[in-house]
């Protein structure tokens, strides 16, 4: 019973930083798209608020998705048993999240200068399906 309480309050808590930080996007789209003539022009190199919210989700994303996996693996390691675990769906996802993960690598620019850009920029979602990928493969 403490279990389900303290992972109801967990789940509740990670809801609530969710929505806020989509209204906190939502409300900086709207504030970007309302004047565009007073934006000051930014370099190529630097961040603006959208971008580094962007940033931000992407890697709440990655926690939350890498996570996602813990409890199977925490209930089979428990049970000494995959008994129940449904090997289509792991199997649909390392394949969902193989393919993402290529797809993100072979995007990748050919001149070394724009690759580390491009990496950096991309890490939270190369974390996210690779991550996620190695996790199944124990679940499996």
């Amino acid at each position: 019973v403490l279990g389900s309480k303290s992972l109801k309050n967990f789940c509740i808590t990670w809801i609530t930083v969710f929505m806020a930080l989509c209204v906190i996007l939502l409300c900086q789209l709207l504030l970007r798209n309302q004047d565009q003539s007073t934006v000051i022009k930014r370099s190529n190199n630097s961040l603006d608020m959208i971008e580094m919210s962007g940033f931000i989700c992407g890697y709440i994303s990655c926690v939350f998705y890498l996570g996602s996996r813990f409890p199977q693996l925490y209930k089979n390691f428990r049970r000494r048993s995959t008994e129940g675990t449904s090997y289509l769906l792991f199997a649909l996802a390392m394949m969902g999240n193989c393919t993402y993960g290529l797809s993100l690598v072979l995007k990748m620019p050919a001149t070394e200068s724009f690759r580390a850009v491009y990496f950096l920029h991309h890490l939270p979602w190369l974390i996210g399906s690779f991550g996620v990928l190695f996790l199944d493969i124990f679940v499996s």
